[in-house]
């Protein structure tokens, strides 16, 4: 039977921490300071109570220290501050600007964008290069991007077979998964060598060395791979439904 977006319903309090420890128990944790991230209370009070709870178990095994390192989660990355470092922030339409406080980032792609949760729960990509949230790389919750995330990690690390997860990614028609060329399913295979870490030039401690004009694909950090950037990002797409 296929997997639903209603299956995944609080997969992040149910389910993450049994993932992470049948595929990742080994990989090093997570280590943010929380005096250099923004709390989440506040931005919590905007989201829908699924949207919200999801959000806030989520936040809490951050602080924990206990997620694995495979979403590049940082001082620098999670819970990032636009507004107080001056990086604006453009909703897919190219002019409209979202306010920091209605965007909460949980996390970075191997390339220095931001995995960044909106208001109506989607989960965007904030593309470092033009400040602007894609419109063609979502996921329609918190909880089914966890999901997809931790699945496409595993199998790149090399301890998922593709096949086990390909049909469900397709099943569940996520942007961020099934778009053509960028979605996760593009680059869902055992990780081969390695590349260098990219941290964004707006609030990240260093800035990248390289200034290419695609984003890498989400990869296992530090092994970025080099993919044009999303297509989806046509003028009147919204970042709040």
């Amino acid at each position: 039977m296929a997997i639903t977006r209603k299956d995944l319903l609080g997969y992040i309090e149910r389910d993450l921490d049994a993932d992470l420890a049948r595929w990742f128990a080994d990989r090093p944790r997570a280590v943010v300071d929380e005096a250099e991230v923004r709390p989440v209370e506040p931005f919590l009070a905007r989201l829908a109570p699924d949207d919200a709870a999801a959000l806030a178990a989520y936040d809490r095994r951050v602080r924990a220290g206990g997620l694995p390192d495979i979403l590049d989660i940082a001082d620098w990355s999670y819970g990032f501050d636009f507004a107080a470092d001056d990086c604006g922030v453009l909703d897919s339409d190219y002019s409209t600007e979202v306010p920091s406080d209605e965007v909460y980032t949980v996390g970075a792609d191997g390339g220095g964008n931001y995995y960044t949760v909106l208001t109506d729960g989607q989960v965007a990509v904030w593309f470092h290069e033009e400040g602007v949230l894609e419109g063609g790389t979502r996921f329609d919750d918190l909880d089914t991007f966890v999901w997809s995330l931790v699945r496409y990690h595993a199998v790149r690390a090399g301890v998922l077979d593709p096949a086990e997860v390909i049909a469900d990614f397709q099943a569940l028609g996520q942007d961020g998964a099934v778009a053509p060329e960028v979605g996760l399913l593009a680059s869902m295979r055992p990780r081969q060598g390695a590349g260098s870490r990219i941290t964004p030039s707006c609030g990240a401690p260093s800035s990248p060395a390289a200034t290419a004009s695609s984003r890498p694909a989400p990869t296992l950090p530090p092994d970025p791979v080099s993919r044009p950037r999303a297509a989806g990002s046509a003028p009147g797409s919204a970042a709040h439904r």
